[in-house]
C-alpha cells in the first residue's frame, strides 16, 4: 500500500524539519516547501493526498495560496498559525479548510488532525485531484434543490448550480442527512467533516449565515431556520434518489 503523500509548507526551517521527521516516522511520504513558489514545484512534480500550510508565510501568504489551490484542486488543507484567535478560525471555516490547528503545536496533535481528515477523505471517495469515482451517495432534493453528493455540488430551484466552498457543502449536507430534526451547535461540529480545533458557537453562526446567503442569492428559499436557544434546522423534506 502506497503512503499516503504529504506537502508540508512552512517557513520555519527548524520546525519544518522536525515536522517533516515526525511524520515520516508514522509512515507519511513528505516533501517539504518553505514558499508558496517552492509549494507549485512539489505539487507539480507529483500530486499530494493533503497540504499542511502555514498561513504565514513570506511573500505569497498562505490565504492567497489557499484561495489559488482550491480553484485547481480538492486536496484535503489543513492550516497551521502562529495567530491562533477565533478570528482566524472563522476566516479558516469560510474559506473552507478541513482542520486548522494554532501553533504551538505537538507531533501527535498534528498526525491526529492528518489521520483524522484522510479517513473523512477518504470515506467520501475523493482523491487530490477532485474527482469523485467510488464516492458514495446520488442526488438529494428538497424545496426544489438538487444536491449531488457525488459531484459535490448544489443545483437551484432554477437550475443553476451554487458555489459552495468544502465547509459550506459539508454543513447542508449534514442538513439534508438530518431533516426536520433540530441539530445544535455542537452536534453540527461533530456531524460535519471540518473541524477547525476550537470551533466555536460563532463558527457555527457565520457558516450557517453565508449558506443562506447563498441559497437566498441564488433565488429560492432557504429551508434553514434557527431554533432559538437550541440550534439550526433544515425544515424541507427530503428526497433520495
Amino acid at each position: 500500500m502506497t503512503a499516503p503523500s504529504i506537502v508540508l509548507v512552512e517557513d520555519d526551517g527548524p520546525l519544518r524539519t522536525l515536522t517533516a521527521r515526525a511524520l515520516r516516522e508514522h509512515g507519511y511520504a513528505v516533501r517539504t516547501a518553505a514558499t508558496g513558489a517552492e509549494m507549485w514545484v512539489a505539487l507539480e512534480a507529483e500530486p499530494a493526498d493533503l497540504v499542511v500550510l502555514d498561513i504565514m508565510l513570506p511573500g505569497t501568504s498562505g490565504i492567497e495560496l489557499f484561495r489559488r489551490l482550491r480553484r485547481q484542486s480538492d486536496v484535503p488543507i489543513i492550516f497551521v498559525s502562529a495567530r491562533g484567535s477565533e478570528e482566524d478560525r472563522v476566516l479558516g471555516l469560510e474559506l473552507g479548510a478541513d482542520d486548522y490547528l494554532p501553533k504551538p503545536f505537538s507531533s501527535r496533535e498534528l498526525l491526529a488532525r492528518i489521520g483524522a481528515v484522510l479517513r473523512r477523505t477518504e470515506s467520501t471517495g475523493e482523491d487530490s485531484s477532485g474527482s469523485t469515482g467510488g464516492r458514495r451517495g446520488g442526488e438529494v432534493r428538497f424545496d426544489g434543490w438538487t444536491l449531488s453528493l457525488a459531484r459535490r455540488e448544489l443545483h437551484s430551484p432554477s437550475g443553476a448550480m451554487v458555489d459552495l466552498t468544502g465547509a459550506e457543502f459539508d454543513l447542508l449536507a449534514t442538513f439534508v442527512g438530518q431533516p426536520q430534526r433540530v441539530l445544535g451547535r455542537e452536534r453540527l461540529i461533530e456531524l460535519s467533516r471540518t473541524r477547525l480545533g476550537d470551533s466555536s458557537d460563532r463558527s457555527v453562526d457565520v457558516l450557517v449565515s453565508r449558506l443562506r446567503r447563498k441559497l437566498a442569492s441564488a433565488g429560492g428559499n432557504a429551508p434553514i431556520v434557527t431554533v432559538r436557544g437550541v440550534g439550526y434546522m433544515l425544515r424541507a423534506e427530503v428526497e433520495r434518489d
